[in-house]
């Protein structure tokens, strides 16, 4: 998860940053702080947080502003505001706010936010991935295909394409466990998007035809069986 902490004052900063180590003890927990709205906001168009921890009082833009612009660029961020003053928390209904925490924040009100915030993660399953210009996060019920380009991979969603360099075998052990069957040495497939198999094809929805080896038909049929009996209950 990537979260940012954003406050003009750096103790408060710390503070959040500190309990945030002491609770979450991952390597896949990344956390950045800002002093100013407008350096989180420039940040954020090429390198998207899904937790904000958002000062409402900032001097040079309030929080509230920084929410609706955050808001713009992101529909599904996270922002708790930070305040001191529970009179604001009738404005964050604007930017649809998680949560207020007040100042100084205690660890077990900073707990409960990150809890919700991880179940949520696991509900939507999403995938990160990294374009030449740009750091996506993607849930898995949108994507359908992967595409092996040479040194890159397409990743196609239902809505838009992504291209990455990366390798076929690195996002088959990624999503392995995730419903995705190689069914071509080119191509990983979403189970979840086949609706017919052929003999040397599937077809997706919305049409999509994707070339299926010899070998994995078999194999290929077996798995969406047992995908579809798991999705049943």
């Amino acid at each position: 998860m990537r979260i940012a902490v954003c406050d003009d004052e750096q103790r408060f900063r710390d503070d959040i940053r500190n309990h945030i180590s002491a609770l979450y003890k991952s390597l896949d927990v990344i956390v950045d702080s800002f002093s100013d709205g407008r350096e989180l906001l420039t940040r954020f168009q090429t390198y998207p947080y899904q937790l904000v921890f958002l000062d409402i009082e900032m001097p040079a833009m309030d929080g509230i502003t920084v929410a609706k612009k955050l808001r713009e660029m992101d529909p599904n961020v996270y922002i708790v505001f930070l305040t001191g003053h529970v009179e604001y928390a009738l404005e964050g209904y604007e930017v649809n706010a998680l949560r207020y925490l007040t100042k100084p924040v205690q660890e077990e009100k900073l707990l409960e936010v990150l809890r919700y915030v991880d179940k949520s993660f696991e509900s939507k399953k999403q995938i990160r991935f990294r374009t030449d210009r740009e750091e996506y996060l993607v849930s898995l019920d949108e994507l359908q295909y992967i595409e092996a380009q040479n040194q890159y991979i397409l990743i196609h969603t239902t809505n838009g394409d992504y291209l990455v360099r990366s390798s076929m075998g690195e996002y088959e052990e990624v999503l392995k466990g995730y419903g995705f069957f190689r069914v071509h040495r080119g191509y990983l497939v979403s189970l979840g998007q086949i609706k017919k198999v052929g003999k040397a094809e599937c077809v997706l929805n919305g049409g999509i035809t994707i070339p299926v080896s010899r070998s994995s038909v078999k194999p290929l049929k077996e798995a969406l069986y047992r995908y579809l009996e798991e999705e049943a209950f």
